[in-house]
């Protein structure tokens, strides 16, 4: 009985100094596996691990192995997955209000991007966990530019042009209806074969992105124009992410927001330089005529709106965020006038 007893305080004292077991999250992706979004998450993840003495893992699958957005979410839901990188406009159905800064032409620069975005990140990283996913910060593409292989200089010259919408990107799709566009619902996943058989004629992308996901390959003429803010960010299973101790969470959110942080400043110089490499490679780039982007603008504000009215997303985050730019436009015209 002394024996029973002496073996069972041993395994006791064992369990007790042993290490908590380790919480892999599996993140899925559709950036290649040689991009340097998968690099730097990877040195990320090593980081993670040797800072929580390997009670934290990550397993990152890129390339899209793990199907388009709504197969991730899928599997997020079954705890196949735990979380993975999105745009804002995959998630429109866990939470809406992310798709605000994604509205068509709703932006006429980075600047004024800068400007919202100090007011209302908070507030959307906020809603995102209440919803039910913990995110470390929003990384800027910056904006998509119309990429075909018919030069686009009016709106007309989109007529009968098939145009790529994102799967599950409502307010995209509502957009080009209202400029009478045709547009395309395709998962990103699908874009590169819908170009090369004809079901897509037009997608709209900014540089990095044309170039990481080999579209250019198939287009001839590209317009630059600030006609959607595009954004990425991280979005992990919180109840999952819960599970972590206060210490571990800690040290996953000094990593990743450190990472996204990176992000935003590389991706703004790296969508100049993809420009060029757009050039080189024999991309021919237009621009609009005057007048067009003011009157491509008119024909979709009322849309974003209506959009907005019809509870698609908050109406209150909509008048919070038109009125912070009309704020910054009005000061701007000020600071004009005035010569300062």
């Amino acid at each position: 009985m002394k024996q029973l007893f002496r073996a069972a305080l041993v395994l006791a004292a064992a369990f007790a100094a042993s290490p908590l077991a380790a919480e892999t999250f599996k993140l899925a992706t559709v950036a290649p596996e040689n991009s340097q979004w998968m690099r730097d998450m990877r040195s990320g993840a090593k980081e993670i691990s040797e800072r929580t003495d390997g009670r934290v893992k990550i397993k990152l699958y890129g390339g899209g192995v793990m199907g388009n957005d709504n197969k991730v979410l899928r599997k997020i839901r079954i705890g196949q997955l735990h979380g993975g990188a999105f745009t804002a406009g995959s998630l429109m159905s866990i939470y809406p209000d992310l798709s605000v800064y994604g509205l068509p032409l709703l932006f006429n620069s980075q600047e004024e991007v800068d400007f919202v975005r100090e007011r209302f990140d908070a507030q959307l990283k906020t809603g995102l966990e209440d919803a039910g996913y913990v995110s470390f910060g929003f990384a800027g593409g910056g904006f998509a530019m119309v990429l075909g292989n018919e030069p686009v200089r009016t709106l007309e010259d989109l007529d009968n042009q098939k145009m790529w919408v994102p799967e599950g990107d409502t307010i995209s799709y509502a957009g080009m209806e209202a400029l009478d566009l045709s547009p395309v619902t395709l998962p990103v996943t699908d874009v590169l074969t819908g170009l090369q058989t004809g079901l897509l004629d037009v997608v709209a992308t900014p540089p990095v992105g044309a170039l990481v996901l080999q579209w250019h390959t198939k287009v001839k003429y590209g317009t630059p124009m600030p006609l959607v803010y595009t954004m990425a960010f991280i979005a992990i299973d919180k109840k999952r992410f819960d599970r972590l101790s206060a210490e571990d969470q800690a040290v996953v959110d000094d990593v990743l927001t450190g990472i996204y942080a990176n992000f935003e400043q590389v991706n703004r110089t790296d969508n100049e330089k993809a420009l060029a490499a757009l050039e080189s490679v024999g991309i021919e780039i237009v621009a609009l005529e005057d007048g067009e982007l003011n009157k491509l603008r008119g024909q979709v504000e009322s849309v974003n709106r209506e959009l907005a009215e019809d509870n698609v997303f908050s109406l209150e985050l909509y008048e919070a965020l038109t009125g912070a730019l009309a704020e910054y436009r009005a000061g701007n015209a000020q600071a004009a006038n005035t010569g300062d």
